[in-house]
């Protein structure tokens, strides 16, 4: 296990994060979770391959996870790089009990502490962005529990890259924390965020986490025609969040997945998750594993034992690739370079990544 600096931070993370959704039994057929023994037994393969770095959330079975987690990393607990989340409701009835307000944040963070079991949160995910709250309160009021030292960092999840932009200049210029951890959908058969967000993150120095990695559990063939895997799927398959993935395209692609797997003789969730190390030039990408089995990550964990060679990249992203639209194909064709720089685009020698 290697370890990487998370955005703008001195922050040690390792190159692969634990997820912690499924630790607990409490969502039922929605998402499969695991024992406690098994969620202990998954934790224990991680810590001794390397990792430390676990995201969990406030909400995810229920508060369960949380629970699981502080208990599991109390014996050692400054070693591990603790990541939760807050936003979404703990009551729907009421209406501060969601949101990204102050008010939701300050009691969900003293919900988490008292359920962790821990004195301070290394990274707050504000889960996903709510429009209502002015960024201006949200980031502030981060600030504020960084000043506090109940938090240590934040990150955003599941925004557009104006909100996450926007709010790190406002928090540049006026002194505030800022985030370093951008946590998005990305995969194989989910590369939109290239289309702003990875160029954003980039540009910015904010570490990635990427969650879904492997398009609920498409890229891992479990729905192809000719899978053998009888293992039960994690997530319900009818749920409309799962099913928009299983469609023509997304099988195409899981079935280039399967064909390089064969050839080299790893598993389809390996290839998968090696994509996403390899994709070095968009930033530091960490994939988020989310297991309800001791065999689930061990297999996940061989994708560190090697490397995806340059043809068979271009065989995932081209059957992958997808349109960045405008403005981005049409700044990136030949005629509008041509009119920018002439006929010398490819003598000018351009020390940044490439965009």
């Amino acid at each position: 296990m290697k370890y990487k600096l998370l955005g703008k931070s001195g922050l040690r993370v390792s190159e692969l994060c634990l997820g912690a959704m499924t630790f607990g039994e409490d969502w039922g057929s929605f998402l499969k979770g695991a024992s406690k023994e098994e969620s202990k037994k998954i934790f224990n393969l991680f810590v001794q391959a390397g990792g430390n770095f676990i995201d969990t959330a406030n909400i995810y079975q229920n508060g369960t996870s949380e629970k699981y987690v502080g208990e599991f990393i109390a014996p050692e607990r400054d070693k591990f790089v603790l990541a939760t989340k807050y936003t979404l409701t703990t009551n729907p009835n009421d209406p501060n009990a969601g949101g990204n307000h102050r008010k939701n944040l300050f009691q969900s963070v003293n919900a988490s502490l008292k359920r962790l079991n821990t004195e301070y949160i290394d990274l707050l995910w504000v889960h996903i962005w709510d429009y209502m709250t002015p960024i201006e309160e949200v980031m502030r009021s981060l600030d504020d529990l960084i000043r506090s030292g109940k938090i240590l960092y934040i990150g955003i999840s599941d925004a557009p890259a104006w909100i996450v932009s926007r709010a790190n200049t406002i928090s540049e210029l006026r002194g505030w924390s800022y985030f370093i951890g951008l946590q998005i959908m990305y995969s194989l058969i989910e590369r939109t965020p290239e289309r702003e967000l990875l160029s954003m993150a980039r540009s910015l120095d904010i570490g990635v986490t990427a969650w879904s990695p492997l398009g609920m559990g498409v890229l891992a063939g479990k729905y192809n025609k000719d899978n053998k895997n009888k293992e039960p799927k994690r997530f319900d398959p009818n749920h409309p969040m799962v099913s928009t993935f299983v469609n023509e395209r997304n099988i195409s692609i899981a079935k280039e997945v399967q064909a390089i797997a064969n050839e080299i003789e790893k598993t389809p969730s390996q290839v998968a998750l090696n994509w996403i190390i390899n994709q070095k030039k968009k930033g530091v990408i960490i994939s988020i594993l989310g297991v309800r089995t001791q065999a689930q990550m061990i297999d996940n964990l061989g994708c560190l034992e090697f490397e995806l060679d340059s043809e068979q990249m271009k065989r995932l992203n081209e059957k992958s690739k997808i349109e960045l639209g405008f403005p981005y194909d049409f700044i990136s064709s030949d005629v509008i370079r041509n009119q920018i720089y002439g006929n010398l685009y490819s003598s000018i020698e351009y020390h940044r990544l490439d965009m």
